[in-house]
């Protein structure tokens, strides 16, 4: 479902610019994503506020900051006052954990069925996060879970959280 004005507990889609943004462009397209629109992905907070995987670490910052980049809040259908309640604080509970670039390669290897034994406790690790991964794993711990197509915890990308909840047809 598409939000026009961002409610807590909404995800919000955005292209991230620079050097950063084209080479997550490039992890997502070895992931089989393309060169999707969408290469960011955040929680929406109370106070006109978010949180999102950042280089240096899962921060708190002022919705504002997108206010020049075409956003795309979504969130799954019906969602009450309580589930958006845990969705914020369950994703505040990943403040500072790490981002991890290497997760877009872990994430291509898997895409690419190569025999790394390691590969999936790797992603399911939560001592390191990607944007998307801090989005599912916040609706995940609010007992909320997004995908239910067999795929690995942490398997997921700022364009499979679009493809699953947003109108394609926009």
């Amino acid at each position: 479902m598409i939000h026009r004005t961002p409610q807590p507990g909404d995800i919000g889609l955005t292209s991230i610019t620079g050097l950063v943004g084209r080479l997550i462009r490039i992890g997502q397209w070895l992931n089989g994503d393309g060169f999707g629109r969408y290469q960011h992905a955040f929680v929406v907070l109370p106070g006109g506020l978010l949180i999102e995987a950042m280089p240096g670490g899962a921060t708190v910052r002022p919705l504002s900051e997108y206010d020049d980049r075409d956003v795309l809040y979504v969130s799954p259908a019906g969602l009450t006052p309580a589930q958006r309640k845990a969705i914020v604080d369950c994703a505040l509970k990943y403040r500072g954990v790490p981002y991890s670039f290497a997760d877009y390669a872990a994430l291509a290897a898997h895409r690419l069925h190569l025999p790394l034994p390691f590969l999936r406790s790797y992603v399911q690790a939560s001592h390191h996060l990607i944007c998307s991964q801090l989005v599912d794993r916040a609706y995940l711990d609010a007992g909320i879970q997004l995908f239910d197509d067999g795929r690995w915890e942490g398997y997921v990308t700022p364009m499979d959280l679009y493809n699953l909840l947003a109108d394609n047809t926009r």
